[in-house]
């Protein structure tokens, strides 16, 4: 996987160059989120900042935000505010790995739960961690956590 973080800077410049607007505001929100997060680790004691696998979960989490908001303006009446939103959905989401369709995320559930030996409800943070260390930024977690739980329930 590439470097995120040479991915964020080489799209602020990007942008720079095109003069968009647009692009440049989301990918500088985007690398104030990561020093956020950067300085936070390093008060942990971990001096090289977060790695990827975390920036990807900032990512996804950034995107839920926006998707929360754009369905709050659109049910307000503001269109135009919601598609602001939308065009920050799809500047961040540029920076994620090719997303897992329906039949491979289950695929890569069962496996999880092979891999765990889970066998009730209360492994599930064990095959969620399992599935955050083996598809970060390839699934939508809230909606993975579902069919865990759903799984899981029907074996336990």
């Amino acid at each position: 996987m590439a470097n995120l973080r040479e991915d964020v800077a080489a799209a602020m410049k990007d942008a720079l160059k095109a003069k968009d607007q647009a692009a440049l505001a989301t990918v500088r929100l985007i690398s104030a989120a990561l020093k956020d997060r950067d300085i936070a680790a390093r008060g942990n004691g971990n001096q090289d900042g977060i790695g990827d696998d975390e920036i990807l979960s900032m990512m996804q989490t950034m995107i839920k935000q926006r998707n929360e908001s754009a369905k709050m303006y659109r049910d307000g009446g503001r269109p135009e505010l919601a598609e602001a939103e939308e065009a920050e959905i799809r500047i961040i989401t540029g920076f994620l790995p090719a997303q897992l369709g329906d039949a491979e995320i289950d695929a890569a559930i069962a496996a999880a739960i092979a891999d765990t030996g889970a066998g009730s409800i209360k492994d599930m943070g064990q095959v969620m961690a399992h599935l955050k260390s083996a598809h970060a930024g390839q699934m939508d977690f809230s909606t993975a956590s579902q069919k865990v739980k759903a799984a899981l329930l029907g074996t336990g």
